[in-house]
Protein backbone atom coordinates (compact mmCIF):
# COMPACT_ATOMS: atom_id res chain seq x y z
CA UNK A 1 0.00 0.00 0.00
CA UNK A 2 2.51 2.34 0.53
CA UNK A 3 4.14 2.01 -2.83
CA UNK A 4 0.73 2.69 -4.14
CA UNK A 5 0.34 6.04 -1.73
CA UNK A 6 3.90 6.96 -3.19
CA UNK A 7 3.31 6.49 -7.01
CA UNK A 8 0.04 8.32 -6.58
CA UNK A 9 1.70 11.42 -5.25
CA UNK A 10 5.13 11.84 -7.34
CA UNK A 11 1.60 11.13 -10.38
CA UNK A 12 -0.21 14.30 -8.89
CA UNK A 13 2.96 16.10 -8.60
CA UNK A 14 4.63 15.78 -12.18
CA UNK A 15 1.19 15.66 -14.11
CA UNK A 16 -1.27 17.86 -12.14
CA UNK A 17 1.40 20.13 -10.57
CA UNK A 18 -0.55 19.46 -7.41
CA UNK A 19 0.21 22.09 -4.13
CA UNK A 20 3.03 20.84 -1.49
CA UNK A 21 -0.02 21.35 0.96
CA UNK A 22 -2.44 19.65 -1.22
CA UNK A 23 0.09 16.63 -1.45
CA UNK A 24 0.57 16.54 2.14
CA UNK A 25 -3.52 16.19 2.70
CA UNK A 26 -3.41 13.34 0.33
CA UNK A 27 -0.86 11.58 2.02
CA UNK A 28 -2.60 11.78 5.11
CA UNK A 29 -6.17 10.76 4.16
CA UNK A 30 -4.63 8.07 2.26
CA UNK A 31 -2.45 6.49 5.19
CA UNK A 32 -5.61 6.95 7.27
CA UNK A 33 -7.41 4.22 5.02
CA UNK A 34 -4.17 2.38 4.05
CA UNK A 35 -4.20 2.13 8.19
CA UNK A 36 -8.18 0.97 8.50
CA UNK A 37 -7.88 -1.81 5.83
CA UNK A 38 -4.78 -2.94 7.14
CA UNK A 39 -6.80 -3.78 10.47
CA UNK A 40 -9.20 -4.87 8.95
CA UNK A 41 -6.69 -7.49 6.67
CA UNK A 42 -7.77 -5.98 3.37
CA UNK A 43 -5.25 -4.03 1.19
CA UNK A 44 -5.79 -1.43 -2.01
CA UNK A 45 -5.21 -4.41 -4.31
CA UNK A 46 -8.47 -6.07 -2.71
CA UNK A 47 -10.41 -3.35 -1.40
CA UNK A 48 -14.83 -3.11 -2.42
CA UNK A 49 -17.11 -0.76 -2.35
CA UNK A 50 -18.63 -1.81 0.77
CA UNK A 51 -14.59 -1.87 2.39
CA UNK A 52 -14.68 2.16 1.06
CA UNK A 53 -18.22 2.45 2.49
CA UNK A 54 -16.89 0.87 6.48
CA UNK A 55 -14.44 3.24 6.58
CA UNK A 56 -16.01 6.34 5.86
CA UNK A 57 -18.64 5.20 8.25
CA UNK A 58 -16.14 4.63 10.78
CA UNK A 59 -14.98 8.08 10.23
CA UNK A 60 -18.19 9.72 10.54
CA UNK A 61 -18.44 7.07 14.18
CA UNK A 62 -15.43 9.57 14.88
CA UNK A 63 -16.75 12.72 14.96
CA UNK A 64 -15.37 13.54 11.40
CA UNK A 65 -16.76 16.71 9.94
CA UNK A 66 -18.46 16.53 6.30
CA UNK A 67 -15.81 18.02 5.26
CA UNK A 68 -13.44 15.77 6.39
CA UNK A 69 -15.04 13.05 5.18
CA UNK A 70 -15.57 14.01 1.69
CA UNK A 71 -12.13 15.24 1.37
CA UNK A 72 -11.09 11.51 2.15
CA UNK A 73 -13.37 9.96 -0.72
CA UNK A 74 -12.23 12.65 -2.90
CA UNK A 75 -8.57 11.11 -2.15
CA UNK A 76 -9.83 7.58 -2.38
CA UNK A 77 -11.30 8.16 -5.40
CA UNK A 78 -8.13 10.14 -6.80
CA UNK A 79 -6.00 6.95 -5.89
CA UNK A 80 -8.53 4.21 -7.64
CA UNK A 81 -8.62 6.33 -10.55
CA UNK A 82 -5.12 6.33 -10.89
CA UNK A 83 -4.36 2.44 -10.08
CA UNK A 84 -6.97 1.78 -12.40
CA UNK A 85 -5.32 3.96 -15.29
CA UNK A 86 -2.00 2.41 -14.55
CA UNK A 87 -3.90 -1.51 -14.49
CA UNK A 88 -3.37 -2.27 -11.48
CA UNK A 89 -7.07 -2.56 -10.74
CA UNK A 90 -9.16 -4.21 -13.42
CA UNK A 91 -11.79 -2.48 -11.86
CA UNK A 92 -12.83 1.23 -9.34
CA UNK A 93 -14.13 0.25 -6.11
CA UNK A 94 -14.60 3.82 -5.67
CA UNK A 95 -16.81 4.44 -9.07
CA UNK A 96 -20.06 6.41 -8.27
CA UNK A 97 -19.69 6.53 -4.77
CA UNK A 98 -21.59 9.31 -3.74
CA UNK A 99 -19.81 11.86 -0.52
CA UNK A 100 -21.30 13.25 2.59
CA UNK A 101 -21.35 16.53 1.00
CA UNK A 102 -20.26 19.35 3.07
CA UNK A 103 -21.67 21.77 6.11
CA UNK A 104 -23.64 24.70 4.63
CA UNK A 105 -21.37 27.59 7.03
CA UNK A 106 -20.93 31.24 6.08
CA UNK A 107 -17.02 32.30 6.08
CA UNK A 108 -16.09 34.10 9.39
CA UNK A 109 -15.03 37.62 8.52
CA UNK A 110 -13.87 40.87 9.84
CA UNK A 111 -15.81 43.86 9.72
CA UNK A 112 -13.53 46.95 8.05
CA UNK A 113 -12.42 48.95 11.45
CA UNK A 114 -11.17 44.95 13.08
CA UNK A 115 -9.01 44.75 10.21
CA UNK A 116 -7.99 48.24 10.25
CA UNK A 117 -6.71 47.52 14.37
CA UNK A 118 -4.93 44.52 12.85
CA UNK A 119 -3.00 46.33 10.39
CA UNK A 120 -2.14 49.16 13.45
CA UNK A 121 -0.97 46.71 15.72
CA UNK A 122 1.56 45.44 12.86
CA UNK A 123 2.54 48.49 12.21
CA UNK A 124 3.13 48.87 15.96
CA UNK A 125 4.87 45.57 16.34
CA UNK A 126 8.39 46.93 17.06
CA UNK A 127 11.53 45.68 15.15
CA UNK A 128 9.73 43.66 12.44
CA UNK A 129 7.15 46.96 11.99
CA UNK A 130 7.87 47.43 8.23
CA UNK A 131 7.52 43.78 7.27
CA UNK A 132 4.84 42.61 9.77
CA UNK A 133 2.66 46.08 8.29
CA UNK A 134 3.80 44.89 4.55
CA UNK A 135 2.60 41.32 5.19
CA UNK A 136 -1.06 42.68 6.57
CA UNK A 137 -1.09 45.81 3.70
CA UNK A 138 -0.57 42.63 0.97
CA UNK A 139 -2.64 40.60 2.77
CA UNK A 140 -5.94 42.65 2.83
CA UNK A 141 -5.19 44.25 -0.37
CA UNK A 142 -5.07 41.27 -2.63
CA UNK A 143 -7.01 39.00 -0.97
CA UNK A 144 -3.97 36.11 -1.05
CA UNK A 145 -4.39 32.50 0.62
CA UNK A 146 -1.15 32.43 2.87
CA UNK A 147 0.77 29.96 1.34
CA UNK A 148 0.93 32.75 -1.69
CA UNK A 149 1.89 35.58 0.43
CA UNK A 150 4.64 34.05 2.71
CA UNK A 151 6.27 32.38 -0.52
CA UNK A 152 5.52 35.21 -2.65
CA UNK A 153 9.25 35.91 -4.81
CA UNK A 154 10.50 39.47 -4.26
CA UNK A 155 10.68 39.57 -7.69
CA UNK A 156 6.85 39.97 -8.26
CA UNK A 157 7.46 43.18 -6.23
CA UNK A 158 9.95 45.13 -7.64
CA UNK A 159 9.40 48.42 -9.89
CA UNK A 160 6.24 49.86 -8.03
CA UNK A 161 3.91 47.65 -9.79
CA UNK A 162 0.20 48.21 -9.90
CA UNK A 163 -0.66 44.89 -10.41
CA UNK A 164 1.01 41.93 -8.12
CA UNK A 165 1.60 38.33 -10.27
CA UNK A 166 0.56 35.77 -7.83
CA UNK A 167 1.34 31.96 -8.33
CA UNK A 168 -1.77 30.15 -6.67
CA UNK A 169 -2.88 26.38 -6.17
CA UNK A 170 -1.83 24.10 -9.31
CA UNK A 171 0.74 26.86 -10.50
CA UNK A 172 -1.77 28.82 -11.86
CA UNK A 173 -1.06 32.64 -11.91
CA UNK A 174 -3.29 35.68 -12.11
CA UNK A 175 -2.38 39.54 -11.46
CA UNK A 176 -4.35 41.13 -8.23
CA UNK A 177 -4.30 44.73 -8.31
CA UNK A 178 -2.17 46.55 -5.54
CA UNK A 179 -4.09 49.65 -3.43
CA UNK A 180 -2.35 52.42 -2.52
CA UNK A 181 -1.16 51.56 1.21
CA UNK A 182 -0.30 48.36 0.06
CA UNK A 183 2.32 50.02 -2.45
CA UNK A 184 3.32 51.92 -0.14
CA UNK A 185 4.35 49.07 2.56
CA UNK A 186 5.42 47.05 -0.25
CA UNK A 187 8.35 49.96 -0.82
CA UNK A 188 9.09 50.51 2.94
CA UNK A 189 9.54 46.95 3.17
CA UNK A 190 11.60 46.33 -0.01
CA UNK A 191 14.53 49.22 1.35
CA UNK A 192 15.16 47.95 4.37
CA UNK A 193 15.20 44.25 3.23
CA UNK A 194 17.31 44.93 0.81
CA UNK A 195 19.87 46.84 3.41
CA UNK A 196 19.74 43.55 4.56
CA UNK A 197 20.78 41.46 1.90
CA UNK A 198 23.46 44.30 1.35
CA UNK A 199 25.19 42.88 4.67
CA UNK A 200 24.68 39.53 3.56
CA UNK A 201 26.15 39.53 0.67
CA UNK A 202 29.00 41.58 2.30
CA UNK A 203 29.03 38.26 4.88
CA UNK A 204 28.89 36.02 2.17
CA UNK A 205 25.73 34.91 2.39
CA UNK A 206 23.58 33.49 -0.47
CA UNK A 207 20.55 36.38 -1.77
CA UNK A 208 16.72 35.40 -1.34
CA UNK A 209 14.48 34.80 -3.94
CA UNK A 210 11.61 35.93 -1.82
CA UNK A 211 10.12 38.64 -0.62
CA UNK A 212 9.66 37.91 3.27
CA UNK A 213 12.74 35.77 3.51
CA UNK A 214 13.54 33.60 6.31
CA UNK A 215 16.60 31.05 7.60
CA UNK A 216 14.58 28.24 7.88
CA UNK A 217 14.86 25.40 5.24
CA UNK A 218 11.84 26.62 3.14
CA UNK A 219 13.79 29.74 2.74
CA UNK A 220 10.91 31.98 3.47
CA UNK A 221 8.96 33.19 6.33
CA UNK A 222 6.36 29.85 7.34
CA UNK A 223 2.71 29.34 7.56
CA UNK A 224 2.98 28.67 10.95
CA UNK A 225 4.81 31.76 11.88
CA UNK A 226 2.65 34.30 9.96
CA UNK A 227 -0.27 32.30 12.15
CA UNK A 228 1.27 32.94 15.51
CA UNK A 229 1.90 37.02 14.20
CA UNK A 230 -1.65 37.64 12.98
CA UNK A 231 -3.15 36.13 16.65
CA UNK A 232 -0.22 38.62 18.09
CA UNK A 233 -1.61 41.50 16.25
CA UNK A 234 -5.33 40.72 17.33
CA UNK A 235 -4.33 40.60 20.70
CA UNK A 236 -2.51 43.82 20.47
CA UNK A 237 -5.71 45.12 17.99
CA UNK A 238 -8.20 44.56 20.42
CA UNK A 239 -9.56 41.91 18.04
CA UNK A 240 -10.54 38.92 19.93
CA UNK A 241 -8.19 36.30 18.40
CA UNK A 242 -10.54 33.44 18.27
CA UNK A 243 -11.87 35.31 14.81
CA UNK A 244 -8.51 35.96 13.60
CA UNK A 245 -6.94 33.89 10.82
CA UNK A 246 -4.78 34.30 7.42
CA UNK A 247 -8.30 33.08 5.82
CA UNK A 248 -11.01 35.46 7.46
CA UNK A 249 -8.21 38.38 6.00
CA UNK A 250 -8.72 36.41 2.98
CA UNK A 251 -12.79 36.47 3.63
CA UNK A 252 -12.76 40.11 4.59
CA UNK A 253 -11.27 41.49 1.66
CA UNK A 254 -14.01 39.17 -0.33
CA UNK A 255 -16.82 40.92 1.44
CA UNK A 256 -15.67 44.29 1.70
CA UNK A 257 -15.25 44.19 -2.02
CA UNK A 258 -18.74 43.04 -2.78
CA UNK A 259 -20.45 44.95 -0.44
CA UNK A 260 -18.92 47.86 -1.88
CA UNK A 261 -20.32 46.86 -5.62
CA UNK A 262 -17.85 44.40 -7.17
CA UNK A 263 -18.73 42.11 -9.30
CA UNK A 264 -18.46 37.99 -8.39
CA UNK A 265 -16.19 37.15 -10.90
CA UNK A 266 -13.64 40.26 -10.18
CA UNK A 267 -13.77 38.88 -6.88
CA UNK A 268 -13.39 35.32 -8.29
CA UNK A 269 -10.52 35.96 -10.28
CA UNK A 270 -8.26 38.11 -7.81
CA UNK A 271 -9.09 35.13 -4.75
CA UNK A 272 -8.08 32.66 -7.81
CA UNK A 273 -11.01 30.31 -7.50
CA UNK A 274 -11.62 27.72 -10.60
CA UNK A 275 -15.36 28.20 -10.14
CA UNK A 276 -17.66 31.22 -9.70
CA UNK A 277 -19.85 28.98 -7.61
CA UNK A 278 -16.80 29.11 -4.98
CA UNK A 279 -17.20 32.63 -4.93
CA UNK A 280 -21.02 32.83 -4.61
CA UNK A 281 -20.64 31.80 -0.71
CA UNK A 282 -19.70 35.50 -0.06
CA UNK A 283 -23.06 37.35 -1.86
CA UNK A 284 -24.84 36.18 2.20
CA UNK A 285 -23.09 40.09 2.63
CA UNK A 286 -25.50 41.24 -0.24
CA UNK A 287 -28.55 40.82 1.97
CA UNK A 288 -28.08 43.27 4.42
CA UNK A 289 -27.33 45.94 1.49
CA UNK A 290 -30.58 44.85 -0.56
CA UNK A 291 -32.57 44.85 2.34
CA UNK A 292 -31.57 48.77 2.98
CA UNK A 293 -31.59 49.64 -0.87
CA UNK A 294 -35.37 48.18 -0.94
CA UNK A 295 -36.43 49.96 2.35
CA UNK A 296 -34.59 53.69 1.42
CA UNK A 297 -35.83 53.76 -2.13
CA UNK A 298 -39.08 51.70 -3.17
CA UNK A 299 -41.91 53.86 -2.85
CA UNK A 300 -44.34 51.81 -1.19
CA UNK A 301 -41.61 51.30 2.13
CA UNK A 302 -41.92 54.63 2.93
CA UNK A 303 -43.71 56.13 5.06
CA UNK A 304 -46.64 59.06 3.62
CA UNK A 305 -46.20 62.47 5.55
CA UNK A 306 -49.39 62.85 7.36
Amino acid sequence: MPFWISAFLEAQAAERDAAKNSQLAYARDLKDFAGFLARKGFDFATVTQADIKSYLIFCEAQGLAKSTRARRLSAIRQLFRFAYEEGWRTDNPSVRMSGPGKDARLPKTLDVPEVQRLIDAARDSGRDAVRNTCLMELLYATGMRVTELVSLPVSAARGDPRMLLVRGKGGKERLVPLSPPARAAVTAWLAKRDATEAKARNASAEPSRFLFPSSGKDGHLTRVRFFTLIKDFAVAGGVSPSKVTPHTIRHAFATHLLANGADLRSIQTMLGHADVATTEIYTHVLDERLRDLVLTHHPLAKKKAD
